[in-house]
Parts: structure tokens; sequence; C-alpha cells
């Protein structure tokens, strides 16, 4: 396939590297700003542009590739006789926003992407959806060349991966932080609950994470969780937040 780019972020050059390694030929990147456009193109060894009415018409797939925000702008300003499949790689959009184009899908990774930390797509289930069944089966056959695990689902699918993958890294990660600066404040290092963290990861990848679940609020022990609130007493965020996923857990006994 011959593939335009949108974008010259994470996402963009992850995916960009991916379609090479498979065979696919990138034939243009285009990017609001040209110094980022050249320099991905330059890795990709393709034009870069910053002019949407340079982009090519004759591509057979355009992956968009921007953040959530700046999707619609860019839609808007596409030219609309493109005349390949028409992507965005977002979890939250919902792909009726390409709809202005014949031919249009959607390619979702829920996964968090850095340009500087390698990816194993194999492992990634690739949230697939289309315009149209044969779209959809095509993207879906495209994907799994990436990974085996790809999915059809809708945007209301989507959306729910979208949302879960938020809670399980965004919000995992925030409450990292506030272990972080905890164990900090009482001099101590980080790397004492690093162990834990990768026990609770590796419990979760076989079974349903309430099953596994262990710690005061599962076994009714109000005693420790008071002392833990009486110790965090000058952080009422934090008291919050443990009140909070402490009765969640409770409820699920």
């Amino acid at each position: 396939m011959n593939i335009v780019i949108l974008g010259s972020g994470n996402a963009a050059t992850h995916f960009g590297q991916a379609f090479q390694q498979l065979g696919h030929q990138i034939v243009q990147i285009y990017s609001k700003t040209k110094a980022n456009a050249d320099a991905l193109a330059f890795a990709l060894q393709c034009p870069g542009t910053d002019d949407l009415s340079q982009l090519l018409r004759n591509a057979d797939l355009y992956l968009i590739a921007v953040s959530d925000e700046a999707i619609p702008t860019l839609v808007e300003t596409m030219p609309q006789d493109i005349k390949g499949i028409v992507v965005h790689c977002s979890g939250a959009t919902d792909m009726a926003i390409l709809n202005r184009f014949r031919n249009y899908g959607v390619i979702y990774p829920p996964q968090s992407l850095s340009k500087n930390k390698a990816v194993d797509f194999s492992l990634i289930p690739f949230c697939v959806e289309g315009s149209d069944t044969s779209i959809a089966n095509s993207l879906l056959q495209l994907t799994r060349r990436f990974s085996s695990r790809s999915i059809l689902c809708n945007s209301q699918q989507r959306l729910a991966i979208h949302l879960s993958s938020v809670m399980v890294n965004n919000f995992s990660n925030i409450l990292y932080q506030f272990a972080y600066e905890l164990l900090e404040e009482h001099n101590l290092s980080f790397d004492l609950v690093r162990p834990i963290i990768l026990e609770t990861a590796e419990k979760v990848q076989n079974h349903v994470p309430i099953t596994v679940q262990t710690g005061p609020a599962i076994r009714g022990d109000e005693a420790t969780q008071q002392k833990h609130l009486k110790f965090i007493s000058n952080k009422p965020d934090l008291q919050q937040i443990y009140q909070l996923l402490s009765h969640q857990i409770t409820k699920r006994k």
C-alpha cells in the first residue's frame, strides 16, 4: 500500500516504522510544522509538507495521527477528493467525524506510545472500525499483519476501551506518583514498592482483578484504614481518594 501519514508525533512515528517493516510505502508526511514534517519524512525516506493543498490524492491509506483536539480542524481542511481510505487512530473520537470522505475508518491501538521507546505491535489488540463491511474487513486484515489480537468494534465499544485504558494507565500512574511523593517525604525510595507494582500487574494478566484484590479494605480491616487516614491527615485530596477507592473495594467483597 501507498500510505500518507498526517502527523509527526509518537503515533505517526511508530505507525510509519511499522508499516515500512511490513513492506508498505510511506509516500508523504504532513505536519502543520514544516520542520516536524521534514524530520519524520527524512527518517521514513519520503517527502514532507505543511501544506494540505499539496497532499497526494491517490494514496491507498491516509492515517491521521494527531491529537484528538486537532482532528476536527484537520479533517475539515483536508482535500475531499482523496481516493484512498482515511482513518484516524484515536480512541475517543467517533468515526463519523470522517464521513466527508468516501471511504473511512479507525485503527486504534490502546497503548501508550513514546518515540524513544520501542513498541511491539504484535502484543497490541488493535481496535478497527470501517465505514462499511468491506472497509472494516480491509482494515482488519491490515492490522492483523501487525497483531493477531486485532478486533472489530464500534465507536461506543472503542470509547469503553479508551476509558478503561485511561483508568488502568493514567489513573494508576498518578497513584504511583502519590506513593512516590509520600515515600520521598519520609526519606524512602520508590524502589521499595516497584516489586509490588510488578506483582499486581502480573496477577491481572491471568485473573479478574477483584479476585486477586488484597489489602485492608477487602479484609474489612477498619483499624488499619483509620491509621492510614490519620497518617495522611495533612493531605485531604489523598484522604478523599483513599476513602473513595476503599469504599469501592469494600462494595465488591
